[in-house]
């Protein structure tokens, strides 16, 4: 076949294998050296105000543009068994913070209703954003007040401990992550292939892949400031998607070699196939990824920025790297087989014999088939329904029993909205007159006699930069209904009508206003970038396979995993069905960012399987089979790669699920539902039996669309019967090889 008439990826693998040194020594430098660059640049992270959005962002932003920070807060809770009995405690332990020197403005302890309890808040010196690897000395000084106290009980909740146990908590996930995600996927490419090297190829370049763009997100990030999770969304994908795409191209290679063909026209067929195929379902990703940006929150232009980098490296190490690597070792691929596993013998094709039965009274029954499955589909998706979502805060994040979880609970039982106040931030040119500062005191008036608030309202003013900084306390939980209704009186009442007269602008921030003012956000987000990635999608499936029902059915079948993961979601970690049996723990809500994150790469990653076996389906079809028998040919031939590189992103994202984190926990019980049932009930039952459904008509393409290129699907003719006769519509011809 002439250059002119090769697919791209034929071309690209053709370099590959003709300038395998160049290909292999090229990627590991460049991996080299944008690592090293990372790690020189550095990375930059998001500030507080550029991970919000709405009236609460606008807050931190006035208090950032003048080197006014919110400083990091700290509250330690003494119990006594009689009132008042913790008050030598206070006085030893306001002692013992002072001499840390890590510690400012500690407030006169505050007494609870019973007197029992009393409540000593301070702030923390320095930088905010790194509290919490100057937090021990603290910490200390709290425990060594409850041991010489005795009878007292100390709760310690602010910004210092929470950011202390969240980074221990982050090295250790990411780093377990790590060393049980890389094995785990080694070793279920062990068993597909049989071979330790054929085993070794994926993880190694997916894991290279994932190296590279640690290093170019790092210089990427002083363009486009990153959240401390986006690394470990980067990993999980990455490592996903690179090692799903090698899988495929390799598993067709050794399929061509096990029928028969020779060392360099197997090459050709996997580059023309599976190649094709890795790099249609790259760009879709891509671009799926890239409806992130349609978002007004930089938290998602960091998750689209991420996302795309690392597909576009497991993208291109597939289709060059790879068969540059699979050409050097030829058949010393198959090296280091496991015992229980023989050779498959040439001339053979063993892929989907479970499959191949499955598929007999799926296309046989296909509407009762098409009927249960989708219906099960929307069983699994009514639960989302009732979805709440909410920005989780620590103590949510970290799980009930945790220390923190603990002492939050207790300091808001004794004193309500004490860990979670609003913040309210004013910015006036005569902040320090006496008209300032009389509607400063009518507002603590009206606070105090609402019955909205807690006892203890906190000014700092700040003259020269004119900028004045109000803690008010919300009654109930920091977080539930009573919280709210207190955070609209401030926002919607007592804020504008009495410092609005005397300020050029003043806005409501805190824990809560954030998370309202995020959800607010991202239910506007949500419609355009589903419409963006749903048409995006569309329009490539079309161009892709030039039909118009496959098209839409990719739409529909993508939507039905989502709301599986949704639905998932919802009933674990909100209703707590069956979260004791996983081993999790309930929030009550789902992650505010989760739903359009998960909907974004749930639609890219389904990409890959339904790329792959759909291209199978319709290579069967340009050779001349029927609808039908393509069905059962294109499933019974990709099973195999399908159900490994679903039980590898399956298992990744298990790993995640098992993390200590709340929000990781969300994410990866989400993907791994989605992605089994998506790999299973959908690919496997519900898209063959509507196809089958369909027959002939499944290859429908109007006139007006007739002008879109076409492009091949397979490489050579296999022994086929001759084509069907066409019911209606455009249905394809023999492949371009086949007419030759």
């Amino acid at each position: 076949m002439s250059a002119s008439r090769q697919g791209l990826a034929v071309r690209l693998g053709g370099w590959s294998t003709r300038h395998r040194k160049t290909a292999i020594i090229g990627w590991l430098l460049f991996v080299v050296v944008v690592a090293v660059a990372g790690g020189m640049s550095g990375s930059k992270t998001m500030t507080n105000s550029e991970n919000g959005t709405g009236n609460s962002a606008r807050a931190e932003k006035i208090l950032e543009d003048n080197g006014l920070q919110t400083p990091a807060g700290e509250m330690v809770m003494l119990r006594s068994e009689r009132p008042d009995g913790w008050r030598a405690a206070a006085r030893d332990l306001t002692a013992r913070l002072e001499k840390t020197g890590e510690t400012a403005r500690i407030q006169s302890p505050v007494r609870s209703e019973n007197g029992r309890e009393g409540l000593v808040s301070f702030q923390l010196k320095g930088d905010p954003d790194t509290v919490g690897d100057r937090v021990d000395p603290v910490l200390d000084a709290v425990e060594a007040t409850r041991a010489a106290h005795h009878g007292i009980t100390a709760y310690e909740f602010g910004d210092g401990s929470g950011a202390h146990m969240l980074n221990g908590m982050l090295k250790n996930d990411l780093k377990k992550a790590e060393l049980t995600a890389v094995p785990l996927a080694l070793g279920i490419l062990l068993v597909v292939f049989g071979a330790l090297v054929a085993a070794l190829l994926p993880v190694l370049l997916a894991v290279t892949a994932c190296v590279g763009t640690f290093g170019l997100l790092a210089v990427v990030s002083h363009q486009v400031p990153l959240a401390e999770s986006t690394n470990s969304v980067m990993f999980l994908v990455g490592l996903a998607v690179g090692v799903d795409y090698c899988l495929f191209y390799l598993r067709r290679e050794r399929d061509e070699r096990a029928a028969g063909r020779d060392a360099a026209t197997a090459l050709r067929i996997a580059a023309a196939t599976s190649g094709r195929a890795v790099l249609v379902s790259g760009v879709t990703v891509m671009l799926a990824m890239a409806g992130m940006f349609l978002s007004g929150l930089l938290l998602f232009q960091g998750f689209a920025v991420a996302t795309i980098l690392v597909v576009l490296m497991a993208m291109l190490g597939s289709v060059t790297v790879l068969p540059a690597m699979m050409s050097w070792l030829g058949d010393r691929i198959e090296a280091g087989r496991i015992p229980l596993r023989g050779r498959r013998k040439k001339g053979v094709r063993t892929s989907g014999g479970l499959s191949g039965r499955l598929m007999r009274p799926v296309l046989a029954w296909p509407k009762v088939f098409a009927v249960v499955s989708a219906a099960l589909l929307l069983v699994l998706s009514a639960p989302a329904l009732g979805m709440k979502t909410e920005q989780l805060g620590l103590e949510k994040q970290f799980g009930s029993d945790a220390e923190l979880t603990v002492a939050f609970k207790e300091i808001t039982g004794a004193f309500p909205g004490g860990p979670a106040p609003a913040e309210v931030v004013v910015r006036a040119d005569d902040i320090g007159s006496a008209r300032f500062g009389a509607a400063v005191a009518d507002l603590k008036k009206e606070i105090a006699g609402s019955g909205r608030f807690g006892k203890t309202v906190d000014v700092e003013l700040h003259r020269r930069e004119g900028v004045a900084r109000i803690e008010v306390p919300l009654s109930g939980n920091g977080h539930d209904a009573t919280s709210e209704r207190a955070l609209d009186t401030l926002r919607d009442d007592l804020v504008p009508r009495i410092l609005g007269p005397v300020s050029e602008e003043a806005y409501v921030g805190g824990e809560l206003a954030g998370s309202l003012d995020f959800n607010d956000q991202l239910k506007s987000d949500i419609a355009p970038v589903l419409l963006f990635i749903a048409g995006v999608t569309f329009l490539l499936m079309l161009m892709c396979f030039r039909s118009l029902p496959i098209a839409l059915a990719s739409i529909v079948l993508n939507l039905l995993s989502v709301g599986a993961a949704f639905g998932t979601m919802t009933a674990v970690f909100q209703h707590g069905w069956g979260a004791e049996l996983l081993g999790m723990e309930p929030a009550g809500a789902v992650e505010g960012w989760m739903p359009l994150f998960v909907l974004v790469i749930l639609f890219g990653l389904s990409m890959d399987y339904h790329v792959f076996v759909v291209s199978r389906i319709r290579e069967a079809r340009t050779q001349g089979l029927t609808t039908r028998d393509a069905i059962h040919e294109g499933i019974r031939t990709t099973a195999g790669p399908v159900t490994g590189a679903a039980a590898i992103m399956v298992a990744v994202f298990a790993v995640f699920a098992l993390l200590q984190m709340q929000d990781m926990q969300q994410m990866g019980v989400g993907l791994a539902v989605a992605v089994l049932v998506d790999a299973t009930l959908v690919r496997m039952v519900l898209l063959p039996s509507v196809l089958a459904q369909l027959g002939e008509r499944a290859w429908y393409l109007p006139r007006g669309l007739r002008w879109l290129p076409r492009f091949g699907h397979g490489d050579e003719p296999s022994s086929v019967p001759a084509p069907a006769p066409v019911l209606s519509g455009e249905v394809p011809g023999p492949s371009v090889s086949a007419r030759r």
